[in-house]
């Protein structure tokens, strides 16, 4: 639908700024994960390489966006007008059926679940993730031809959304009880956190339906990209934060050092020293 408008310098701009935004914060997450991944103790570590996975991925895909945004219109001195080319969120779409498994995959790494019991979950997260997305993807096609095969698509994939929530939920509450310290208050903070973010998808894709103006394409293009970095870079130092603090309950140095915990670092360091057969977890 973007393509069916005109637009002010302000509202070009904001679209332009909001996307380079996203590329900005994603690298910004991509360095983040890159310099605290082995704060961690190595059974935690791949929930930071799975971060940096994403943060590489969402990247060029809003890279990607902003040049087609940039080269799909034209300044006639007054107002941008469509140029030769179009512009399609369906990039975005792309993105997300690569990132959605992977980041509910570092969900089970933080909470130490393995075995039978990781691939069970992990293939309802998996499944139900892709066909959230897919038949998102199905529905926005139809976003300018037909709003009621728009609100049909959306409300199907409504529903594989609320069955990934309920598989998140059911297994971080189940969980919680169980980690040390603040680590489970943290793991139920972030489930509110994925709620919020995941929300703001289907806002964002109902605005054909409730805001089609040029100022609904802004706030679309606002809500995708901020959904975005709560759910992928957010997320991600959340769950690193959660990883650091379960392995400086478990002894490892680095985490314990990394946090702040003096005390126990100097704890280890000294049975270190005394015992050289000791060994960091």
């Amino acid at each position: 639908m973007e393509n069916h408008f005109i637009y002010t310098s302000a509202q070009f701009d904001l679209i332009t700024h909001v996307l380079t935004l996203g590329v900005g914060a994603q690298l910004g997450g991509l360095l983040y994960f890159l310099l605290t991944r082995k704060n961690s103790a190595p059974r935690y570590q791949l929930s930071s390489v799975l971060s940096i996975v994403v943060m590489i991925s969402a990247a060029l895909i809003l890279l990607n966006q902003q040049i087609n945004w940039t080269s799909s219109f034209k300044w006639d001195g007054n107002m941008w007008q469509r140029g030769d080319s179009t512009f399609s969120n369906g990039y975005r779409y792309v993105n997300w059926s690569i990132d959605v498994p992977v980041l509910l995959t570092q969900l089970l790494v933080v909470l130490g679940i393995t075995g039978a019991k990781f691939k069970r979950i992990w293939l309802g997260f998996t499944l139900g993730g892709l066909a959230m997305i897919y038949t998102g993807y199905i529905g926005q096609y139809y976003e300018t031809t037909s709003i009621s095969k728009l609100l049909i698509w959306g409300g199907i994939s409504s529903v594989f959304m609320v069955y990934i929530c309920y598989l998140v939920g059911n297994t971080i509450f189940r969980s919680a009880h169980t980690l040390p310290g603040t680590t489970g208050s943290l793991m139920r903070k972030i489930f509110w956190l994925l709620i919020f973010s995941w929300t703001l998808y289907p806002i964002a894709y109902l605005v054909p339906w409730f805001m089609p103006t040029e100022w609904g394409m802004v706030l679309r293009q606002t809500l995708y990209t901020v959904a975005d970095i709560t759910s992928k870079v957010i997320y991600g130092i959340m769950l690193s934060r959660v990883a650091d603090e379960r392995s400086a309950h478990e002894g490892y140095l680095p985490a314990l050092q990394s946090l702040g915990w003096d005390d126990e670092s100097r704890q280890i360091q000294e049975k270190q020293a005394q015992h050289p057969e000791f060994q960091k977890i």
